[in-house]
């Protein structure tokens, strides 16, 4: 009976929903996260009769024919890229990306990754690190003697010295931007690596054309909301009972025929 593995591909389909949905909520406050969605795909067909065959020596066709499916299957989770609202903290260290683009950080390997979590700070040389001590690029250093920092929406950090009137340029920020970002491979820790779906990083200053600005003394909210996530949180649920009912249902009929008598 097809219907018992129809329905199974469907609580299958269910329950990476959920998962999918339970990621977003737990990173409800997660800074510059971004939520994710599925999509699904039928699966095959079976031709019982094909449409457009000949029903008759008379030349008659089918017109609709019989195809009985098989399915669901998961087609992509992708990330939905939408801004996430801004919030002012205090600390003049953080930045939050106003429009298109992702902070580059050099990872322990030697590698670049991407992020758009803008929570800064700075390590014991003065080099502004992320949250967990990888040094954002292009590097830019604050000087031990500094008094104050300002960061310009496109980017420019100066810092002001103790004893000197005009502030001091001390580095430039830069912004990476992907054909398609969604392409971006998540490793956790607000971080992403480019692919072969994502593209190369095209690198500009943040206000050029193509890229956002940079909001200083605020970070970017995760763009997941409550009310949404949990709308789709009952839909999937009642989804995965109604295949479950599919499956008791092809259960009874396959009891009915075993219990049969000739």
């Amino acid at each position: 009976m097809r219907a018992l593995s129809t329905a199974a591909t469907g609580m299958a389909a269910q329950q990476l929903n959920v998962e999918t949905i339970s990621n977003n909520i737990a990173n409800m406050n997660t800074v510059g996260f971004k939520r994710q969605r599925a999509e699904f795909q039928d699966l095959l067909y079976q031709n019982v009769e094909r449409m457009g065959s000949q029903s008759s020596d008379a030349g008659t066709i089918v017109p609709t024919g019989v195809q009985v499916g098989s399915g669901v299957k998961t087609g992509a989770v992708y990330r939905i890229r939408d801004q996430g609202s801004l919030t002012q903290t205090g600390n003049k260290l953080d930045v939050a990306i106003n429009g298109r683009g992702l902070l580059q950080v050099q990872l322990p390997t030697g590698e670049t990754a991407y992020t758009r979590a803008g929570n800064l700070s700075v390590n014991d040389t003065g080099d502004v690190v992320t949250s967990d001590g990888y040094t954002v690029l292009p590097k830019v250093a604050i000087p031990q003697n500094a008094t104050d920092v300002t960061i310009s929406k496109t980017g420019q950090v100066q810092a002001t010295i103790a004893g000197q009137v005009q502030p001091q340029v001390v580095g430039q920020m830069q912004l990476a931007t992907f054909f398609n970002e969604a392409g971006l491979e998540a490793t956790g820790g607000n971080l992403f690596l480019q692919s072969g779906a994502s593209g190369a990083a095209q690198v500009g200053k943040p206000g050029d054309v193509g890229y956002g600005t940079i909001q200083q003394g605020y970070v970017e909210a995760s763009n997941v909301d409550a009310v949404t996530e949990i709308t789709n949180l009952i839909t999937a649920q009642r989804a995965y009972e109604m295949n479950s009912k599919v499956v008791n249902a092809a259960d009874q009929m396959l009891s009915t025929t075993s219990q049969m008598k000739s």
